[in-house]
């Protein structure tokens, strides 16, 4: 009866192995599992990358046409400055002219009182 109850120590005891209970999946189950994550997976990119697609193309759209924009506003004011430079130039031109004109005048002028002067 001693060997029985050693037998039954042994195994239900204090004195027994610690074993741990683990539960073994067969490995098709495991590349089953893989698969439909790897799918999961792929399948969310191509839809955020769809989404994403379509909204840059929004995006490009919308930058294309503020590029226009902005490239007629360039023009523009390419053109204002064009005309402003040559309205600058002509009003040189007449501000020597005018400037050259006062000189005669004065020098005229300068001329008579003379001759009056030497007239008195």
């Amino acid at each position: 009866m001693k060997p029985v109850r050693r037998r039954i120590r042994k195994h239900f005891g204090l004195t027994a192995k610690q074993v741990a209970v683990r539960s073994h999946r067969p490995w098709y189950f495991r590349w089953v599992i893989a698969a439909l994550f790897l799918v999961l997976g792929y399948s969310f990119a191509y839809w955020q990358y769809a989404a994403g697609g379509k909204s840059l193309v929004g995006k490009l759209k919308l930058a294309t046409i503020e590029n226009q924009n902005l490239q007629s506003k360039v023009i523009q004011t390419e053109l204002k400055l064009q005309i402003e430079a040559a309205t600058q130039a002509d009003l040189n031109k007449q501000l020597n002219v005018l400037h050259d004109e006062n000189i005669k005048i004065k020098e005229d002028l300068l001329f008579y009182k003379n001759v009056v002067g030497k007239m008195k």
